[in-house]
């Protein structure tokens, strides 16, 4: 597993937030999703065998968020 730290904006509300979360948690890959609209970011924890980190930028676009870049990349060594 790795997990990424997005630098996000563009979004104000906690349904938004919902509505991200929702859609990266759904895609086949993704363990688990976090956004934080106060420190602009966006925290998802992934398996790099299943889903890249474009994808997952995409997704996020996709729901509305401007996803200006990675903040941080960790391999957490789980499986």
């Amino acid at each position: 597993m790795e997990k990424i730290k997005l630098k996000i904006s563009d979004r104000s509300c906690q349904h938004c937030v919902k509505t991200g979360i929702d859609a990266l948690t759904e895609l086949e890959g993704i363990q688990r999703a976090e956004m934080d609209l106060h420190k602009g970011e966006a925290v998802v924890h992934f398996d790099p065998l299943r889903i890249t980190t474009a994808n997952v930028m995409k997704v996020v676009s996709k729901v509305g968020f401007e996803a200006v870049g990675k903040t941080g990349s960790l391999s957490l060594g789980l499986k």
